[in-house]
């Protein structure tokens, strides 16, 4: 048996008018001040307000002669109609983005061995090319930006790839090398035929655990011939801090050739070499949710980052590429 304090009371549904009217009355303390803000008449403010309290069948309101009060069920019902006007403008908003493309809210997420080096492109893109979109932009490792893809907290990411992730569609955009980065006067700094078998003994500084960007490159050790028992040196957090590392003299590490320039640029005592072809290398691509209500949207902008980033010392791919 339920009791009378947990009973549902089963009147009419609330309207969004009546929420409307109420969360004004809430916030002015005022019949004719709130009739103002929402563009109300007062008496159609005060019999909406009467309405919701016989829909709710509770008391909002304890009217006086000189001012509104409200009640302690008035009080919590207030933050929750609040609630409720946010949540529907919010998918009104919504809406309007899928009706009129490269508007509203856009959720990039980028991994921290893209971001520095691809944003300048990226903000400058979406500036010049969809000033009404509102870019919000989220740097996380792979692993949390996919728990926020597939949760909905991100609406697209921008990753190296493959991620074998079921659920998950890539735009895949470019190919980039490899670059190795030493110190001056390492005996592989600045050659451009640099075997693949040379890593198998170098000291290779690398990111830490959780960093694609480290699985990669022990991949690449491994596909050179370097056996788990090599010695691997893990002690930075970011690429600006491996560079340091290498000019310091502990060790050689492998950088995306997009990073080159920003993180070597700096320092007189670092040096890079190439490997000599097939270069190692990655591929960054966009990822979205598979059947993505923007899905058009997200391919059109994958379209245009390719063009965008043709400047960059990258190989961009077709669309049709995967």
């Amino acid at each position: 048996m339920v009791s009378p304090a947990h009973s549902v009371h089963k009147g009419k549904q609330p309207s969004l008018s009546q929420l409307r009217a109420f969360a004004a009355v809430a916030e002015h303390l005022h019949f004719r001040d709130a009739a103002a803000a929402i563009g109300m008449s007062q008496p159609a403010l005060s019999g909406a307000v009467s309405a919701l309290e016989e829909a709710l069948g509770v008391q909002l309101l304890e009217r006086t002669t000189r001012k509104v009060l409200l009640s302690p069920a008035g009080e919590r019902l207030a933050v929750r109609a609040r609630a409720v006007l946010d949540a529907v403008g919010e998918l009104l908003e919504e809406a309007e983005a899928v009706r009129a493309p490269f508007t509203g809210v856009l959720r990039l997420g980028v991994i921290p061995t893209v971001a520095p080096y691809l944003l300048p492109t990226v903000l400058r893109l979406v500036h010049e090319r969809y000033p009404d979109l509102d870019l919000q932009v989220h740097e996380e490792q792979t692993y949390s930006l996919l728990e926020g893809l597939g949760s909905g907290r991100l609406d697209v990411l921008l990753l190296a790839v493959p991620l074998g992730v079921p659920g998950v569609t890539e735009l895949p955009l470019f190919d980039e090398d490899f670059v190795l980065v030493t110190q001056d006067g390492h005996p592989l700094g600045g050659r451009t035929d640099i075997p693949r078998d040379a890593l198998r003994e170098l000291r290779l500084l690398l990111l830490d655990e959780g960093h694609c960007l480290r699985d990669q490159a022990l991949d690449i050790c491994r596909e050179a011939g370097r056996t788990d028992g090599a010695a691997v040196t893990t002690t930075a957090a970011g690429l600006s801090t491996l560079v340091q590392l290498v000019a310091g003299g502990l060790g050689v590490t492998l950088l995306p050739h997009t990073a080159v320039r920003v993180e070597t640029g700096r320092n007189s005592s670092l040096v890079t070499g190439r490997f000599a072809d097939p270069a190692p290398s990655r591929r960054v691509a966009l990822a979205m949710r598979t059947g993505a209500a923007r899905a058009a949207e997200f391919q059109e902008l994958a379209e245009a980052l390719r063009g965008a980033l043709a400047a960059l010392p990258v190989r961009v791919l077709p669309a049709e590429a995967g």
